[in-house]
């Protein structure tokens, strides 16, 4: 049986004095069965690992560098990351892909370089609204996929997770319904499953894409849909607590 995990996302939000009431409200209200983490900005991973710490609540980081160490202005090395307990990191969220030219060979360099320094890259994949509507979702998928497949092993997935967020779902109110959602899951699985099924079936694989109190236990619901990442109900404590819960 694969644990639920609900990770949050804050994107770029923040300030100290408004993450402190948050991070201890899912601190002191996490409970159930499912997993809670929550991926904050760079700034904030030391507020984090000191509200979190010793909790149910584990933390991580919304992107990673690809490089180990050097002459690279701005970037988070996955060893930094380590250095503030992380337990998670996103890969290839649709943002970075989209708007900060993340290319499928950068994401898996970024998987790797997350692995290597024992963090679970949490990779994203999914489509836009052309290609679904163009019927190139798996295609679409399946080529995201692949890329990091053959930029690793298949046993660095049985300490990574897979999430699946449709570009067109994400921030516009629009969600994918519990029967697409799961159908992509699924394809998800069945290319796991090819390499590895062991692998396969211990996969987590969250669904990511207007993801809220009222939707959540219908899409968490489904077989092949193991929680969710979660935008920006997870920056209102209610709002994530009540999602946390519909996947306990």
């Amino acid at each position: 049986m694969r644990t639920k995990l609900v990770a949050g996302n804050w994107k770029m939000h923040g300030s100290l004095a408004a993450n402190l009431g948050l991070l201890h409200a899912v601190r002191d209200g996490a409970g159930g069965a499912a997993e809670v983490a929550l991926c904050v900005p760079y700034p904030y991973l030391a507020q984090a690992q000191a509200a979190l710490n010793g909790s149910k609540v584990a933390w991580g980081a919304q992107d990673v560098s690809e490089h180990a160490q050097g002459a690279w202005t701005g970037e988070v090395s996955a060893a930094m990351l380590a250095d503030f307990a992380c337990r998670y990191v996103l890969v290839g969220h649709s943002e970075r892909r989209s708007f900060f030219g993340d290319t499928d060979a950068v994401v898996a360099a970024k998987f790797v370089a997350a692995r290597k320094a024992g963090l679970v890259p949490i990779l994203c994949v999914g489509e836009s609204l052309a290609e679904r509507e163009a019927g190139i979702t798996g295609e679409v998928v399946t080529r995201q996929i692949d890329a990091v497949l053959g930029g690793c092993e298949i046993t660095d997935f049985a300490k990574a997770i897979v999430a699946y967020e449709p570009v067109w779902a994400i921030g516009t109110g629009r969600t994918a319904s519990p029967e697409q959602a799961q159908e992509v899951h699924a394809l998800i699985r069945s290319r796991f499953a090819r390499e590895d099924a062991a692998i396969a079936g211990g996969l987590r694989i969250l669904y990511g894409g207007s993801v809220k109190a009222g939707n959540a236990a219908e899409l968490f619901g489904q077989p092949d849909i193991d929680g969710g990442l979660i935008g920006g109900a997870s920056l209102v404590a209610a709002d994530f607590l009540a999602i946390c819960a519909a996947a306990a």
